[in-house]
């Protein structure tokens, strides 16, 4: 018997259900990033997205179609982060805008609200670009639109979407160049695409465990520690090369699989000719290197203690949110007068926050690369900053997006978002600043100024690839620039010295240096005079930054 309708019951748990496919999937979606730096955040920017709206939907005690479309639009948009999460929520604003008058949604009703959706999405891209999730959610409108025409039944309408939605994905590649030459779908699209299955898991009736919905919408809660324990049943990381002294055969690796599967789980080994990447979680490290040596020597060892960083976290988190409740006690004892304008900055290490207080920036936003701050976080900040203008400084091309939307959401204050994509970028634009000036003369110098800065950032390779004509190895140096990566190698210090005689020219008059918090401050000061020597005729300015993940951020003016 055919089905023809879907009711607001069935969409909630559609919805979750997505939802938690998502969440299922976000570090496969993350893997597919195509730079492979260590925070590629495509699934999890997505995951926290819809998780503020699943929050939202999953406290309606009795939901009817219009609080359920508020709920998901709503949350969403609040919840966004990142560009793949501010699309998604668009997605999800221009859907929930078609169904919120219907009490059931039927194929035309879908259709109409798929190809809503794609419109919603593609208007708030400035350059949308084709071989992304923009291209996916385009495909799903274009099939839905034709379904519609032959079928009003959705067990045959559901599955066709997902199998073109499929096919679109594996095309992402002939699309983007990046993409093909990194061997990669596109994760938005992939996310998208997830999202969708389980939806329809849920049609079918399918069990869905909403374990992680209920965790983040607190209706299960437990205490950090008791979190970790029930978290992380294996408790080390454990990463190594084997390079064979003879065939390894489909039964050694299965024999080999079956054995890490008695002593662990998340469990990756993939031969590759003479080579084995193997990486599992285990209590006993020990246990499967030895069995890894009967097959050969050992290379790339890497073994992280998950439950310690699982603490660490918590105490960073724990420190940032005392922070934030610092800066909002001291920005509300400034609350008064009212200022004509304010700025807000998107740091990243406390070096970089600093600079950016001495330079008179009312709100830090602490965030960037590690965790892009959502749509939420923006409009907190806006909020705690008492001034007609507010000039919000992203330092990153992946939040660029979410201010954009906090600042369509703001009505009070006149919220002006200068692009800035690094935070060196962000510092010049501050500098740039004209107090006697009008806002649009200002608006005018910033954006100028920020044109002439050249950015680097100097991190380490989480897995191989091939991008930009450059073969990259797990663990490698990479240095990159403002349009892609400059330089691989095995040292920092050369990495960045490569990266430097591809920004600095003739005209270069200042570099500067921001050291992050795994760098000591008597060798960031060392290597500047080694750089100071190269480049006698441009001043070197050293700062500490503090930030994760990145060795070194710089710039060239």
């Amino acid at each position: 018997m055919a089905v023809k309708t879907i009711n607001t019951e069935m969409l909630r748990k559609m919805f979750l259900a997505g939802a938690a496919n998502l969440e299922a999937k976000k570090e496969f979606i993350n893997e597919l990033n195509v730079f492979p730096v260590p925070d590629g955040d495509t699934g999890t920017n997505m995951t926290l997205t819809i998780m503020s709206a699943a929050k939202e939907v999953q406290a309606l005690e009795h939901p009817d179609m219009v609080s359920m479309a508020k709920a998901i639009s709503s949350g969403s948009l609040r919840g966004a982060r990142g560009n793949s999460g501010v699309i998604l929520s668009q997605l999800l604003r221009g859907f929930t805008k078609e169904i919120r008058e219907h009490k059931e949604i039927d194929v035309n009703i879908l259709a109409k609200a798929c190809d809503r959706a794609t419109a919603t999405a593609y208007k708030a891209v400035m350059k949308p670009k084709e071989g992304t999730i923009l291209t996916v959610a385009k495909g799903i409108s274009q099939k839905a639109a034709e379904l519609a025409e032959t079928t009003d039944d959705l067990e045959v309408f559901l599955p066709e979407v997902i199998r073109h939605a499929e096919q679109v994905l594996e095309e992402t590649p002939d699309l983007l160049p990046v993409l093909k030459e990194a061997g990669v779908v596109d994760s938005g699209g992939q996310g998208l695409l997830e999202v969708i299955r389980g939806a329809y898991d849920a049609f079918l009736g399918k069990e869905i465990d909403y374990a992680a919905i209920e965790a983040s919408s607190g209706t299960k809660m437990v205490k950090p520690g008791q979190q970790a324990e029930a978290d992380i049943k294996f408790g080390y990381c454990t990463e190594f090369i084997i390079m064979t002294d003879k065939p390894f055969t489909d039964k050694n690796e299965t024999e080999f699989k079956a054995y890490l599967e008695s002593i662990g789980d998340s469990i990756v080994c993939v031969a590759d000719d003479d080579i084995v990447k193997v990486h599992v979680h285990t209590n006993d490290p020990g246990l499967a290197i030895q069995k890894a040596l009967t097959y050969g020597q050992l290379s790339r060892m890497k073994i992280d203690n998950m439950r310690e960083e699982h603490q660490e976290k918590l105490i960073r988190d724990a420190e940032k949110v005392a922070a934030q409740q610092a800066q909002a006690a001291e920005v509300k004892k400034k609350k008064e007068p009212r200022k004509p304008v304010g700025f807000i900055a998107v740091s990243i290490g406390e070096g970089m926050n600093e600079i950016f207080r001495e330079l008179g920036v009312d709100y830090i936003i602490e965030g960037g690369q590690t965790m892009n701050p959502s749509t939420d976080d923006m409009l907190t900040a806006i909020d705690e900053v008492n001034a007609d203008h507010i000039f919000i400084l992203p330092n990153n091309k992946n939040i660029i997006l979410a201010a954009n939307q906090a600042r369509s959401l703001t009505k009070d204050k006149d919220i002006i978002v200068i692009p800035t994509k690094t935070v060196p970028q962000g510092i010049t634009a501050v500098i740039s600043f004209m107090p006697e000036a009008d806002v649009d003369a200002n608006i005018e110098a910033m954006e100028e100024a920020v044109k002439n800065v050249k950015t680097g950032q100097v991190t380490y390779a989480v897995r191989d690839t091939k991008i930009d004509d450059k073969v990259i190895h797990e663990g490698d140096i990479m240095g990159i620039g403002d349009q892609g990566i400059l330089s691989v190698g095995q040292s920092v210090e050369e990495t960045v010295k490569d990266m430097l005689s591809q920004l600095v020219d003739d005209d270069s008059e200042l570099i500067s240096l921001y050291y992050g918090q795994d760098v000591h401050a008597e060798d960031a000061e060392k290597f500047a005079q080694s750089v100071e020597e190269l480049y006698p005729d441009v001043d070197i300015d050293v700062h500490m930054g503090g930030q994760p993940i990145y060795y070194y951020v710089l710039s060239v003016e």
